[in-house]
């Protein structure tokens, strides 16, 4: 006979830690769109450092565009999100962060009306 013991459950290989916090986003929409981000302004409202990060935003809503990152990001923290060909330059701040051991997943809302940015079928 065996003997029986535990283990720590393992998260399903395919399953993005962004897809969790899609979940308190009704209108999120997978999408796949690479971008390179700059926090511009801090959540206590200093200058924001002059690095960048090269990530994809993995899901979207109108307003939201949901990824991961491994920058230190806080709630209110204002970022500026373009792609490679300057379609898609837009500010967004910070409002949901969930923290995992070696990445951040963060929500950011637009500051402006971002049009046609998600289109469904």
């Amino acid at each position: 006979m065996g003997q029986l013991g535990t283990a720590p459950a393992r998260k399903a290989q395919n399953a993005s830690s962004v897809a969790g916090l899609a979940r308190f986003f009704p209108d999120a929409t997978p999408v796949r769109l690479p971008v390179q981000f700059a926090r511009t302004v801090t959540a206590d409202g200093a200058s924001g450092s002059s690095s960048s990060e090269s990530t994809i935003i993995e899901f979207g809503t109108p307003r939201e565009a949901l990824f991961s990152c491994h920058m230190p990001l806080e709630f209110a923290d204002v970022l500026r999100l373009k792609n490679s060909d300057g379609s898609f330059d837009v500010a967004a701040s910070v409002v949901a962060v969930q923290y995992h051991p070696g990445e951040t997943i963060v929500a950011a809302r637009f500051l402006e009306k971002v049009p046609n940015w998600i289109v469904k079928s």
